[in-house]
């Protein structure tokens, strides 16, 4: 192909400055890459091999056995994770969407405004076993017994900065110029954020969401406070009830070889779940490019 007069020469060799950086900091990245993944794998790879042995429908059928005996399962505690984590998202995400759309709607530059999202911004950093602590002196100590309830609500107060600091900023990427049409066509304040801004937010929004019940859901810190640990089905929000997290908690420092390997099935099963929240995050926030 004949070159025009003038036209500049943009091939670069290995041995220009700017291609051989280009080059090793893609080779860094690429390592580092590595590197992190590293232990997920091997983590994956740990339990795969020794809790994926156990697997089967017993194990989401029969409660946990006790010191000595042998087989058992722990249905129980995955049905009491589900409800204890919906019971949080029921609480967490209609307060966190409000004050999404206070903090990146109606008034984002008010005192208020800034104080609620310090306080947020404070309490994505929060630990964990706090939020269990104030749980049991507000709610446990008040009902008079450990519950799924508390456990939901614990988990609720952990989810409730994530979901309101991502709803502000999917909020706040919502383009002006609709804002400014649903304005021009005489629609109020609530209209346009019921009709324009919500609807457009809502992937990042369920995003938002998804990540923070993917973190609740892993959670055993707040349920040791709350909702403790129970060896038979939930019948009612105000019983103690089991939770996987707390299975494994209980079950990994028995000297029982079966508790042990009910342990690393739980452990297999609770880390599936939380990826499967993760990879349901990421498919929602695809659908916003």
């Amino acid at each position: 192909m004949t070159e025009l007069p003038g036209t500049p020469d943009l091939r670069h060799s290995l041995g220009d400055r700017r291609a051989l950086r280009n080059t090793v900091l893609t080779v860094l990245l690429w390592v580092v890459a590595v590197g992190a993944a590293v232990p997920l794998v091997s983590v994956l790879y740990m339990l795969i091999t020794r809790g994926g042995a156990r697997l089967g429908t017993a194990l989401f059928t029969q409660l946990p056995p006790a010191g000595l005996e042998m087989g058992g399962g722990f249905g129980n505690a995955v049905v009491g994770t589900l409800v204890i984590v919906a019971l949080a998202t029921l609480i967490s995400v209609p307060f966190g969407i409000l004050g999404g759309v206070f903090l990146g709607f109606v008034a984002p530059e008010s005192k208020l405004a800034d104080a609620t999202r310090f306080i947020a911004k404070v309490l994505t950093g929060f630990p964990s076993i706090l939020a269990g602590v104030f749980v049991y002196a507000s709610l446990v100590l008040w009902m008079g017994t450990y519950s799924a309830l508390a456990g939901g609500v614990a988990l609720a107060v952990l989810m409730l900065p994530t979901i309101m600091l991502t709803s502000e900023q999917s909020i706040r990427m919502v383009p002006q110029r609709m804002k400014d049409a649903a304005f021009g066509m005489g629609c109020t304040e609530t209209q346009a954020m019921l009709r324009v801004v919500l609807p457009t937010a809502t992937p990042g929004i369920l995003t938002g969401v998804m990540l923070a019940v993917a973190g609740a859901a892993g959670n055993s810190a707040p349920l040791l406070f709350t909702a403790l640990f129970s060896n038979y089905w939930i019948s009612s929000l105000g019983e103690p009830t089991a939770s996987l997290a707390i299975l494994i908690y209980n079950f990994s420092g028995m000297p029982f070889p079966n508790q042990i390997e009910l342990a690393w099935a739980a452990s297999l099963v609770l880390v599936l779940i939380v990826l499967a929240f993760n990879v349901l995050s990421r498919l929602i926030s695809a659908r916003r490019v």
